[in-house]
């Protein structure tokens, strides 16, 4: 009303009611604009929130796989601490009973009345792994014995097997019979039970 009072002619007042009009568009551009923005601004937000609680269930997953990791490693560390301790106490038990096994290897026949005879047996062959009832490591040349018949630390000799010592014994070695030790099971099957001729030594 304003610019049609104000106006001096018809062509003034047209022109300043399409001014006006321009005016409002302009005005609806800049609202329109500002809500476009807000919208923009409010999505940003909102994906910025869900991104950093992304980040934080990450951050929290890494340092739980981290605390694992490192528990893991002490366990390790531990596990390899007790069996350098194992292996050390094994190497020193297997030093004392190799000695112990030369020891008896070269003890003399604790009975003289067997030394130079000889003796009619059976000899059976076997290959389990182990000690021997003296404590000494199971070998090539151990030979298990009935002490009544042959005394333990008595050197033999058998024919077709070679140089052993009485070192063992055993339930099913009774009397005149033997067990005469093989590194592999094939071995001691095709050795199986013979009749031999030892001599004691």
């Amino acid at each position: 009303m304003s610019v049609l009072v104000g106006a001096t002619s018809v062509d003034e007042a047209i022109n300043g009611i399409e001014n006006l009009h321009r005016v409002a568009g302009l005005d609806q551009q800049v609202i329109d604009a500002a809500k476009d923005a807000r919208a923009h601004l409010l999505a940003a937000t909102r994906r910025l929130a869900t991104e950093e609680a992304e980040a934080r269930e990450t951050e929290a997953a890494t340092a739980a796989t981290v605390a694992a990791l490192e528990a893991a490693q002490r366990e390790e560390a531990a596990a390899l601490a007790s069996l350098h301790a194992s292996r050390s106490a094994n190497s020193a038990e297997i030093s004392t009973l190799e000695s112990r096994a030369r020891e008896l290897a070269a003890a003399p026949a604790p009975s003289t009345s067997q030394s130079g005879r000889t003796l009619t047996v059976v000899a059976t062959g076997y290959s389990l792994a182990g000690y021997t009832s003296t404590g000494v490591p199971v070998g090539y040349g151990i030979v298990a014995v009935d002490p009544s018949v042959i005394a333990l630390g008595t050197k033999l000799t058998i024919p077709g097997y070679g140089d052993g010592v009485a070192a063992d014994t055993g339930g099913a070695v009774g009397g005149a019979h033997i067990d005469l030790w093989f590194p592999t099971q094939a071995e001691a099957l095709a050795w199986g039970s013979r009749t031999v001729t030892v001599a004691l030594h």
